[in-house]
């Protein structure tokens, strides 16, 4: 793991994605002891035993345990991009949810909210790769893209031709404790979605990356939370938030954001997602919107935030052409949701139409 770049000034509250929340005395009663309200059997083996239960719920996945990388048990053709994403976990259905016909091909998983390896990242590399390169899809965290690097380098040895994107979509802060500029959140899930169409019709891996580039530069995100998120190791939440409060503007990690403040209607949370988004990019016309929860907050309650989230958005020009509301990328139990835009045209379109099949997402098939 790495030491994290830049710090920025909320970054007390909250450990980085490559060092978990230390324990306390009380943590540790409460992994010792006291019950820690998780279906869970012990906390140093969540990853291990989740993988057991998505190779025996999945058999279209196959599931490489010894490097906690899940890929697709029928490869696709040879000559075809392959198109690999990961990170820590806690964030399901991010990325092995996503992982099968018209997304991506393999998922590499580190510990909860731990960068993965890089020697983990080669081996899905490895596995996937049929011949005409592979494209890594990395969120903006320092240990992600230091890790993923090293693993691309270690495929080019071997004569992998790897091409990067870096998603960095958080419009919420720019610099955060374990980031050098914006954090990547939400628009993974739809970056995933099209360069994953986009390889599996055969485009060559200079139009994936630069598809993806593209993507990356037409979509923004912006979060809040309700609550923190509890990590099994930790045994509490990673941070406090009073009842009466909320964080506007958190990362996937339960990482505070711009600002914290009494709980306010659902209208103006909807208000202070959107209009950040809406302040960093020209998203008037076609747009791709997801509603993402966290991971605790109820279906009922995001149906209503996307309502009006719809709204704002339609009024300042925004045309929705396609929506996904639901848990994508969470962060544990946290309640609270975050908002994606990403502005789209006709190509994107057509690629987001086309059939997927993963666990995840579903259509077309």
């Amino acid at each position: 793991s790495s030491e994290p770049l830049t710090t920025g000034g909320a970054a007390s509250r909250f450990e980085s994605e490559e060092r978990l929340p230390d324990s306390d005395p009380q943590s540790e009663k409460q992994i010792k002891g006291d019950p820690m309200k998780k279906l869970i059997n012990a906390p140093e083996d969540v990853l291990a035993e989740s993988l057991k239960g998505v190779s025996l719920a999945h058999p279209e996945l196959s599931v490489d345990f010894a490097n906690a990388v899940i890929t697709r048990a029928t490869p696709k053709a040879q000559g075809k991009v392959a198109v690999v994403s990961g990170g820590g976990s806690g964030h399901e259905p991010l990325h092995g949810g996503f992982v099968g016909v018209g997304m991506l091909d393999a998922a590499v998983a580190g510990e909860i909210f731990t960068s993965p390896t890089p020697d983990r990242v080669q081996a899905a590399t490895q596995a996937v790769d049929r011949g005409a390169g592979v494209l890594h899809i990395v969120k903006n965290y320092t240990g992600d893209v230091l890790n993923f690097e090293m693993a691309a380098e270690l495929a080019a040895m071997e004569g992998i031709e790897v091409g990067t994107v870096v998603v960095d979509d958080d419009v919420a802060v720019q610099d955060s404790l374990y980031t050098a500029g914006r954090r990547g959140v939400g628009l993974t899930v739809l970056l995933e979605k099209l360069v994953g169409a986009a390889a599996e019709e055969g485009q060559d891996l200079a139009s994936v990356v630069e598809l993806a580039q593209r993507i990356n530069g037409q979509g923004r995100s912006m979060g809040m939370a309700l609550t923190s998120s509890t990590v099994p190791a930790a045994g509490k939440p990673t941070f406090d938030l009073p009842e009466d409060q909320m964080e506007i503007g958190i990362g996937i990690h339960g990482e505070p954001g711009r600002h914290r403040e009494p709980l306010a209607p659902a209208s103006e949370i909807a208000r202070q997602l959107v209009e950040p988004i809406l302040a960093d990019i020209d998203a008037a016309g076609p747009a791709i919107v997801m509603l993402n929860g966290m991971g605790g907050t109820p279906l009922i309650e995001l149906y209503l935030m996307y309502g009006e989230v719809a709204a704002l958005l339609e009024a300042a020009g925004v045309q929705i052409a396609r929506t996904l509301v639901g848990n994508y990328i969470t962060a544990l139990d946290m309640a609270g949701c975050s908002v994606t835009v990403l502005k789209a045209d006709d190509e994107l379109l057509r690629l987001w139409d086309a059939p997927v099949n993963t666990p995840g997402l579903r259509w077309g098939v």
